[in-house]
């Protein structure tokens, strides 16, 4: 059985990221994955790491129990909306206060190098987004994507398997959208 845990990014308890969360989960539930699931925004914390990594700044209880979460995970789902080329704020926040040295990466002593700490698990993003897939990709280059993958899950150890975006949002009608959460139910049936 997978150790599934799904990460809802989006700051709003209505939103079609919510939605397609919710469709993962029960493809994924019905493959017998055993899931948890982080809605960021119920989530009590301070997105903000105040003094980088040199200072002490405790984590909250919630962002504890989701460290936890991740480390019991072997596959992350991340669902969030592309806003301005990225992840929401909340998002990055979450990764700045949860994904600490110690945690998530280590630094080599006398070394430019560093210790991948999470290494052994998988990622799926899915991503809405407002821009049409192809100007995403052919001429912003997929900013987001990018930064998800190498920057931030990557140097943790975290290997990105699938991105899997749901574009345009804006503009699209009810009957794309129900095609979405369908093909949402089966990719976490697929647990993949």
């Amino acid at each position: 059985m997978k150790h599934l845990l799904i990460i809802q990014g989006h700051p709003s308890r209505t939103s079609f990221c919510q939605a397609l969360a919710d469709s993962y989960e029960a493809g994924a539930r019905s493959a017998g994955a055993e899931v948890r699931r982080i809605n960021l925004c119920d989530l009590q914390f301070d997105p903000i790491l105040h003094f980088g990594n040199r200072g002490a700044q405790p984590l909250e209880s919630d962002l504890l129990q989701a460290q936890h979460a991740i480390a019991w995970a072997q596959h992350l789902v991340f669902v969030y909306p592309n806003w301005w080329g990225s992840m929401p704020a909340l998002l990055k926040g979450f990764f700045d206060r949860t994904l600490l040295p110690g945690f998530a990466y280590k630094y080599r002593p006398d070394s430019a190098l560093w210790d991948k700490l999470l290494s052994g698990r998988s990622a799926h993003l899915l991503v809405p987004m407002d821009t049409p897939s192809w100007y995403y990709r052919w001429i912003w280059q997929r900013p987001g994507h990018n930064q998800m993958k190498h920057t931030i899950l990557g140097y943790c150890g975290i290997k990105v398997t699938r991105i899997s975006e749901f574009a345009p949002l804006h503009g699209s009608r009810p009957a794309q959208r129900d095609q979405w959460l369908a093909a949402a139910q089966r990719l976490g049936a697929a647990l993949i």
